[in-house]
């Protein structure tokens, strides 16, 4: 499958889902979703546990097929069979787990399975383009030849999206990357999400975090029982949000609001 390789323009749609569905036997994970994502800019996607999220993920990453319903990649309706296929064409995915060697580098888990020669290591040049896009992205990183194993969590979430970037990927996805971080590791990551942004590409995130996701989403988008539930600002209120996610207006931030309310108010004579 070949498709264009030039870079997209700020504002192109790259990714577009069109009424995909996914079911497991009788079990409906998917139904209906559309989704599209434009370069440079970064669509949350939230929702409880059991939205779809994850299956999602794994259709947009080649590990499961949709059963129904088009996916269009830079204009194109294309077939996601397997993960090399997603990214071959530019869809890259960085896992909660992110799948780095403890053992090895930096450089190491950069260029591991996709070195440069790999019948005879260029260990120099690696090392150069490692520093080169660390640098590019601020990376807060020692060195390149440190083991993985002594890194922070924030450290290790920059190298696993560095690592997605060697293959100049269009759209990145990320599957909670701030996770069990700590506010200046936080921090950390966040601003790396957008610088990847700031390079042009699409980022689809998916955070159980509503703070995380105000400070760099353009867009967010709910999932709800496998369906869409709505499209929204990050300027939006959180009872918007909660009542989306969860399918129930009357719940604690709506009651916590109607108590200001009140309380601005005053009583009533």
């Amino acid at each position: 499958m070949t498709l264009s390789s030039g870079s997209p323009v700020a504002g192109e749609v790259i990714l577009s889902l069109t009424g995909i569905s996914k079911k497991f036997g009788a079990v409906s994970a998917l139904t209906e979703i559309d989704l599209e994502v434009r370069a440079g800019e970064v669509v949350a996607l939230v929702g409880d546990n059991g939205a779809g999220k994850s299956t999602l993920v794994k259709v947009l990453a080649g590990v499961h097929q949709p059963t129904s319903g088009s996916i269009k990649f830079m204009g194109q309706e294309v077939v996601l069979s397997n993960p090399a296929t997603a990214l071959n064409l530019g869809i890259a995915t960085v896992f909660q787990d992110l799948a780095l060697c403890e053992n090895l580098d930096v450089v190491a888990n950069l260029f591991l399975g996709h070195e440069l020669n790999p019948y005879r290591l260029d260990e120099v040049q690696m090392e150069v383009r490692a520093w080169t896009l660390l640098q590019e992205l601020a990376a807060r990183i020692p060195s390149v030849r440190e083991p993985i194993a002594s890194l922070s969590g924030g450290q290790r979430q920059t190298v696993a999206i560095a690592r997605s970037l060697l293959l100049d990927p269009k759209i990145i996805m990320l599957d909670e990357p701030t996770a069990a971080l700590g506010v200046a590791q936080t921090a950390e990551v966040l601003n790396l999400i957008e610088r990847v942004r700031e390079r042009g590409l699409g980022v689809i995130m998916i955070s159980h975090n509503m703070e995380d996701v105000r400070a760099v989403a353009d867009r967010i988008v709910v999932l709800r029982l496998g369906r869409n539930n709505g499209v929204f600002d990050p300027e939006s209120s959180n009872q918007e949000l909660v009542a989306a996610i969860t399918g129930a207006t009357e719940n604690a931030v709506s009651r916590r609001n109607q108590r200001k309310s009140l309380e601005v108010e005053g009583p009533r004579a």
